[in-house]
């Protein structure tokens, strides 16, 4: 099955980084539709078996795992003893990857293989497939046992923030087999992070975690990220720039950039072998249905213009400024920036940081959201700013 390459948007915004050959699921194509930024509605992608999800969702990407071997048009092996960053025990080996009767199977071993004693799997989807905003799937049925760490998660295509945590990771899902039948969702950035002790994982029970396969979902838009498991909310973090007035919003929120997908059953490591690794379990498999990204259909559904930008105040980082999130039908995907009443800059959440003004010199500032499909609000009040040097 040939894989559809997607159109990349061209991106404005000042925070915005270069594309890649691969499929980038960030927004739809471009043409010549009723809209003002001429987007085209979603085609849905072929090798989907749900093609769309109610609420406007049209499948962009997925892998069903329906043949005898992994799809290496759609996913990279990774192949490595490098403990994962968490000090994990085991070797990624392409061998203990496997595709049969519907299903992805990784598989965990208790072998010696070049200086470590377990081996096991690990893929993702690199520069094949990334994702900036939208709704990512897998179904997935998990393995047990003390010692074993399985997860569904995501990391930056491009470090455009800096090196992790600084540009982010998204954890849709992880399970560590010594505390059962219950899953964790998490996010790290550079101020909210497991090494900071200020990432905040949420549990959430499934009680068949392990003898059922269970839906685990992200849905992502501009300054938000929640996490389901079989259609239940159980995690939501968002960017509130009045709660974080020290930081630019990628610390808080870098989430504003692609992302590609990751699979993996680690052995040991600091949270799944805090309690040690039991070796009768081996080996044990995690396996997965399916995986699919699905992507919203802006140019079909979007009506509304969104609304104008209120409550913009000086934040306590220097020379920034935030205002209140805009409101749109389907979400507002950047906000344009104006000094003087001249366009300055697009920003992709509701803070901004100015540069190279004059310093000491008063302007007036004022902000217009801008939704997907380009449609605008009116400008905001201004604001009185004094920029220091």
């Amino acid at each position: 099955m040939k894989k559809r390459l997607f159109a990349l948007i061209a991106l404005m915004a000042l925070t915005s980084c270069g594309g890649s050959s691969s499929p980038s699921i960030s927004s739809s194509e471009s043409s010549s539709s009723g809209v003002p930024n001429g987007l085209a509605p979603l085609v849905p992608y072929e090798g989907c078996e749900v093609p769309t999800l109610d609420g406007g969702w049209v499948a962009r990407w997925a892998d069903e795992f329906g043949g005898t071997e992994l799809d290496d048009t759609k996913w990279n092996i990774e192949v490595n003893g490098d403990g994962g960053g968490n000090q994990e025990l085991q070797y990624y080996r392409s061998e203990n990857i496997a595709v049969a009767d519907g299903s992805l199977a990784i598989t965990a071993k208790k072998e010696a293989y070049l200086g470590k004693q377990y081996t096991s799997g690990r893929i993702n989807t690199k520069y094949r497939m990334e994702v900036r905003y939208g709704r990512v799937q897998a179904r997935m049925k998990l393995p047990g046992g003390r010692g074993t760490w399985a997860a569904f998660w995501m990391m930056p295509l491009f470090n455009a923030y800096g090196t992790w945590p600084k540009s982010g990771e998204i954890d849709i899902m992880e399970y560590v087999g010594y505390n059962p039948n219950g899953v964790y969702g998490n996010r790290h950035t550079e101020i909210f992070n497991s090494n900071l002790g200020t990432a905040n994982a949420i549990r959430k029970s499934v009680d068949t975690a392990e003898e059922d396969f269970h839906l685990y979902e992200m849905i992502w838009s501009p300054g938000l990220i929640t996490l389901y498991a079989d259609g239940a909310q159980f995690y939501q973090a968002g960017y509130t720039p009045q709660l974080n007035p020290t930081v630019k919003y990628n610390a808080a929120f870098p989430f504003d950039q692609e992302f590609f997908v990751i699979l993996n059953l680690a052995i040991g490591g600091t949270w799944g072998g805090s309690q040690g690794v039991d070796d009768t379990i081996f080996p044990c498999t995690m396996l997965v249905d399916y995986v699919r990204v699905y992507g919203l259909d802006y140019a079909t559904m979007d009506q509304d213009d969104p609304s104008v930008p209120t409550t913009l105040a000086k934040a306590t980082l220097k020379n920034t400024f935030h205002w209140m999130k805009s409101t749109d039908d389907y979400g507002v995907e950047q906000y344009a920036v104006y000094v003087d009443g001249t366009f300055l800059k697009y920003v992709n959440l509701n803070q901004c940081t100015l540069t190279g003004l004059v310093a000491n010199q008063v302007y007036s500032v004022q902000v217009k959201a801008v939704d997907f499909v380009g449609r605008e609000s009116a400008l905001s009040d201004p604001l009185s700013f004094t920029y220091v040097s």
